[in-house]
């Protein structure tokens, strides 16, 4: 049995992951879910993930934008525990950071494959637009967890490749609106 491959996060209705708290990847439009009114509900799908989150991957940009934070982060603590991968072919050992626990450095989209067929159980994807497009195309995700935020940004890093490639077809695990327009769509994908 196969470990199961999580993507989790924030989406605007066309599409767009990048820049959701801040303007750190220099979207003009950065922070737009902060500029949404905050419904505590709307977030729950966060808190469910943590019982089925047994191992964290980013790609090498996402890790270096959340570790820091999330490691002093009292919202974030259950994560420090939690086995960390890093898919980068540049990262250095040296340049992980201390103090957040166990972190292994993956160079190939091959070795996220071989990760899913490890011993263990969820392992999800925060933030890493390109990572998990790239890990969408190679038909390595599994599940999709996202937060729809009511928000047209018109420019930025998108989920989904654009790329003419087979269709995947998608079946609908759970659903949920909230009163500040966020939608919370979770899909299994159909093998």
């Amino acid at each position: 049995m196969t470990r199961e491959l999580v993507y989790t996060g924030f989406m605007s209705l066309d599409g767009v992951l990048d820049s959701p708290g801040g303007k750190v990847e220099g979207h003009r439009s950065g922070g737009w879910v902060m500029e949404t009114e905050f419904v505590p509900e709307a977030y729950s799908l966060k808190g469910e993930e943590l019982a089925d989150t047994t191992a964290l991957l980013f790609g090498r940009r996402s890790y270096e934008a959340f570790a820091p934070v999330w490691r002093d982060s009292a919202d974030h603590a259950a994560y420090k525990a939690l086995p960390k991968y890093v898919v980068s072919t540049s990262l250095t050992e040296d340049a992980l950071l201390d103090g957040w626990g166990e972190t292994t450095i993956l160079r190939s989209t091959e070795e996220v494959a071989a990760l899913k067929q490890s011993e263990g159980g969820g392992i999800f994807i925060h933030g890493s637009a390109e990572l998990a497009r790239r890990l969408g195309e190679a038909d390595l995700i599994d599940r999709y967890n996202l937060l729809v935020f009511p928000v047209l940004l018109g420019a930025g890093k998108g989920l989904f490749s654009r790329a003419d490639r087979d269709k995947q077809q998608l079946s609908l695990r759970e659903s949920a609106t909230y009163s500040n327009g966020v939608a919370k769509l979770v899909y299994d994908v159909v093998r």
